[in-house]
């Protein structure tokens, strides 16, 4: 894990209340890590409801398949996060290893196996020997505390520079509620339904076919609207808690996904997902700048988002960014690249409020000056407009660095 924080960390944290029905604790178990924590365990009232999305990589790891395969259930009662090891690709042994953990975790909550939730994240292909630490989790549960959240996101790190956690309230009916969420994720961050890992809990009583609903449309303008490297991970998994504590306080139980009453609700979990999605492209591996691509005027929004992507993902415009070079050219070249619908002569490009290319050429009032001063902000946003229809979509990416490429080069070593 890298010494240095990025500089695009944030500059307070918010201090994390706690949500009845939830209790954390963490551990060193020695799985790659020495000298900090990396396990992690999340513990819930009985009657939690549960959703989730995972990867959409045809090579998911062992401890997705679990969660996949209980999710149905609807209820949870256990989460085991650990970091150092992914758990994927590791065939027969790594279907062993979570079978194992989720045998202790039902155990140490007295829970059915169906009600335990895994994940891992760290490296592929290594085999994770839950021996090393399912002893651990009676304990875990026993100490387990409301007030762990900071704690929570420090354990489940790999190459992050700084832990990742959320709060947010919302009104339910009359009552008000919480929501709290954690992240982890640096690098391999091309999301195809999350992100690397995120764990989202709330005390509102929810039923889990409407926290499902609520999380993957969620999903669609946040964790899936970053990148970092245009990677998607095997491990991918964002989840979805509910407690329903607060209905002891007056809040209503939300069984219907159009209940007016979700409305301040539903906002409230976009902006806790914006603000983790925001802060793992903030952290991406040796990134120094946050960049906000905004593509109008497409044929359509998913049009719009695909170039986004393409531009976000190019290596030539990160790298530009990351010289402070606005370099339109590369711009130019990744919306031809998208395979998508778009018009040369109708091509419109700015940085920030400068605009740099108008009609398909350069901007007739295009000054070198004030674009190169803008590009030397931490923050860069990036507009082109195809002039073909009212499809937009906006992506957030960060720089490419020297220092990607070295964190990258010595990540198993």
């Amino acid at each position: 894990m890298s010494t240095a924080v990025s500089p695009l960390a944030p500059k307070r944290y918010p201090k994390m209340p706690e949500i009845e029905g939830v209790r954390i604790a963490a551990a060193e178990a020695g799985i790659k890590y020495k000298g900090r924590k990396d396990l992690m365990v999340m513990v819930f009232d009985e009657g939690t409801e549960v959703a989730g999305v995972f990867t959409r990589s045809k090579c998911p790891s062992a401890p997705v398949e679990l969660c996949r395969r209980n999710l149905p259930g609807g209820k949870a009662r256990i989460l085991v996060v650990n970091s150092g090891n992914a758990n994927a690709f590791t065939g027969r042994k790594g279907r062993e290893a979570t079978q194992i953990t989720a045998e202790a975790a039902a155990k140490a909550v007295g829970s059915s196996e169906t009600e335990v939730f895994l994940a891992s994240t760290g490296v592929i292909g290594e085999p994770l020997e839950a021996g090393r630490f399912s002893h651990l989790l009676g304990d875990l549960v026993w100490r387990a505390d409301p007030a762990g959240w900071e704690e929570a996101a420090r354990a489940i790190m790999t190459t992050d520079t700084y832990p990742k956690f959320v709060t947010a309230t919302a009104r339910l009916g009359e009552t008000e509620v919480i929501i709290n969420g954690i992240a982890k994720g640096a690098g391999m961050i091309a999301p195809d339904m999350a992100t690397m890992l995120s764990f989202v809990a709330t005390d509102a009583p929810i039923a889990a076919p409407v926290l499902q609903t609520l999380l993957s449309r969620g999903t669609a303008t946040t964790f899936n609207a970053i990148t970092v490297d245009g990677d998607t991970s095997t491990s991918d998994t964002l989840m979805l808690f509910a407690t329903g504590r607060a209905a002891a306080r007056g809040a209503p139980r939300i069984t219907d996904a159009g209940d007016p009453r979700l409305v301040p609700f539903r906002r409230a979990l976009g902006r806790v997902l914006k603000q983790l999605a925001l802060q793992v492209v903030r952290d991406g591996e040796g990134a120094r700048k946050q960049v906000e691509v905004t593509v109008t005027g497409a044929k359509s929004s998913r049009s719009a988002k695909r170039i986004a992507l393409a531009i976000a993902n190019s290596p030539l415009v990160k790298t530009a960014i990351a010289g402070e070079d606005a370099n339109w050219g590369r711009i130019v070249m990744a919306v031809g690249k998208a395979g998508e619908p778009a018009e040369r002569d109708l091509l419109a490009i700015w940085f920030g409020d400068i605009r740099v290319a108008h009609e398909g050429e350069r901007d007739p009032d295009y000054s070198e000056e004030a674009v190169s001063a803008y590009m030397k902000r931490d923050e860069i946003a990036i507009r082109v407009d195809l002039g073909l229809g009212r499809g937009k979509a906006t992506v957030w990416t960060c720089d490419l660095t020297k220092e990607y490429v070295a964190i990258n080069g010595d990540y198993r070593s």
